[in-house]
């Protein structure tokens, strides 16, 4: 099989240093197996994301000595695909509609009886308030739940392989985790929006990844993707999660850090091979 992996960012703000970490680091690995680096970009928050962004973090890329084979993946295009995925999860009984609002969950789940709420990949934990409504019951405005319960009861979980230094062997999916400390996630968003978790699944399938590369922040989200592939029957890619490139205080890069950006550098005159030395590599 063909090594093959991708760099997806968000065109919501220019690529800083951590962008050119994760991209060298999949580019870099693509190329020792002899395999394919891809670009996509997520640009499913539609708020946000902006062409001129998509732009400048291809050019930054180019410059940075990155290739890629042509036309660049925008998720956006793939909802179809991901509406597909969704009607399948739904087919198999494993989807209900919620109508919950952020502060409607927090409310929930910091009531008194509950506890203090319990944190996840996606924030809150959900509580459950809409479990059990049927699909029937959806109503335009409804958002779409993956039940996890069900879910992890769709014979013997998968495990999957971590190729990262931080978290290196093989991990196997845990029921219990995945009900307590992950929960009821998003799959489809208010207004037919796009959700993270089934589009990057979708995608990485519909590309044939065979290792994800990513950072480790995003470790704690990789059992929702090993489950979804899992439940709708596609084969589960490696993973590399690897280090973060932080600031002086210790706090991970972010698109605000402006004065990280790949742009800057390159408009002070650093050069690629500045770049690879500036993160480590």
């Amino acid at each position: 099989m063909t090594y093959r992996t991708r760099f997806a960012p968000s065109p919501t703000g220019p690529l800083h240093l951590g962008h050119a970490f994760s991209a060298l680091t999949g580019f870099d690995r693509a190329q020792a197996a002899g395999g394919q680096f891809l670009l996509r970009m997520d640009d499913i928050d539609r708020d946000r994301s902006k062409p001129a962004y998509a732009a400048q973090a291809m050019d930054d890329l180019r410059w940075l000595g990155l290739t890629w084979p042509e036309p660049v993946l925008f998720q956006s295009a793939s909802a179809p695909a991901v509406q597909a995925a969704v009607e399948r999860l739904a087919a198999l009984g494993l989807t209900y509609p919620c109508s919950c609002t952020r502060s409607d969950i927090a409310a929930a789940a910091g009531a008194p009886q509950e506890g203090a709420p319990l944190h996840g990949p996606d924030g809150i934990v959900y509580p459950g308030t809409c479990r059990g409504r049927p699909m029937a019951h959806f109503r335009e405005g409804d958002a779409l739940r993956l039940d996890m319960a069900r879910a992890a009861a769709q014979g013997a979980l998968p495990s999957f392989e971590e190729t990262g230094p931080l978290h290196a062997g093989i991990h196997r999916l845990d029921a219990a985790a995945l009900i307590q400390t992950v929960g009821d996630v998003v799959i489809a968003r208010k207004g037919g929006g796009i959700a993270y978790h089934i589009s990057v699944v979708v995608d990485d399938h519909g590309q044939g990844i065979t290792e994800v590369v990513r950072g480790a922040d995003l470790f704690d989200t990789t059992p929702i993707h090993v489950l979804l592939f899992h439940l709708l029957g596609w084969p589960v890619p490696a993973y590399h999660h690897h280090r973060l490139i932080r600031d002086e205080a210790g706090k991970r890069l972010a698109k605000r850090d402006d004065a990280r950006a790949i742009a800057t550098y390159r408009a002070e005159g650093r050069t690629p091979a500045d770049i690879r030395a500036m993160v480590g590599l």
